[in-house]
């Protein structure tokens, strides 16, 4: 089984794609321009997450789940932005799972408030890696992938099939 997982965002949006085997086939950013207008810059996520999903064809996407304290509109768009993911996932039959970043810190480290560099360092550990990805958005996605395939494991071992 091959996961996509998704950082969202709509500046810089995250992607990892790991086999079920622990294994990383590959990951990377998307970016896209602030002079652009927000229709363009999904455009874009659209056309590149498309093209990811041609290339490596997963069986599942993972997303963090939305969360934010204070700034409202960059919620706003990045919610549009995980629109455009939720809608090219289900255009290609990709099943969908969605993790909040308590979740995904749990399912790494076992501790729901674990730091970004305690993440980054189990994420270099678990995949054999010499360095920790680079920007964090990367980093971010290969957890967020990472808390799927655990828990998919998991919810396997207790015989239920979907998040």
């Amino acid at each position: 089984m091959k996961i996509l997982g998704i950082d969202p965002g709509y500046g810089i949006i995250g992607w990892s794609l790991i086999s079920s085997s622990l294994k990383i086939i590959d990951y990377g950013t998307i970016e896209t321009s602030p002079d652009l207008p927000i229709e363009k810059r999904l455009c874009k996520i659209y056309e590149d997450i498309t093209a990811i999903i041609e290339d490596f064809h997963p069986d599942h996407m993972a997303l963090e789940r939305l969360f934010f304290k204070k700034n409202t509109t960059t919620a706003i768009d990045v919610a549009k932005a995980i629109g455009v993911m939720t809608m090219t996932a289900g255009r290609f039959g990709i099943e969908l799972f969605e993790y909040t970043p308590t979740q995904i810190k749990f399912s790494i480290t076992g501790y729901g408030q674990a730091t970004k560099k305690q993440i980054q360092l189990l994420i270099k550990k678990i995949f054999n890696i010499k360095d920790i990805p680079e920007p964090d958005d990367a980093a971010d996605a290969l957890a967020i992938a990472l808390c799927h395939c655990l828990s998919s494991s998991l919810k396997k071992s207790r015989g239920r099939t979907s998040g």
